[in-house]
């Protein structure tokens, strides 16, 4: 891979055997994390479907005497 100027920024061309490994479209969001000295990994981020997934496991986890106040909510300090 190369690095190139993209406006004030330095960009990098993903490999199609990176995109085809990660399974990337355009449009998808990915991390680039540092693994080592002079290492990197990259990342397919999850997408929403996954994060939805993880919210629903606690649906339905409060404790059957919680009680929402509104007002105690918002009170500011």
């Amino acid at each position: 891979m190369q690095v190139s100027k993209w406006g004030n920024s330095l960009a990098i061309r993903l490999p199609v055997s990176v995109v085809e490994a990660l399974e990337l479209h355009e449009g998808d969001d990915i991390e680039v994390v540092i693994a080592g000295e002079r290492v990197f990994q990259v990342k397919k981020k999850p997408g929403n479907d996954v994060f939805l997934e993880r919210l629903r496991t606690f649906r339905g986890k409060l404790p059957a005497d919680f009680t929402f106040d509104r007002e105690e909510a918002n009170v500011r300090t």
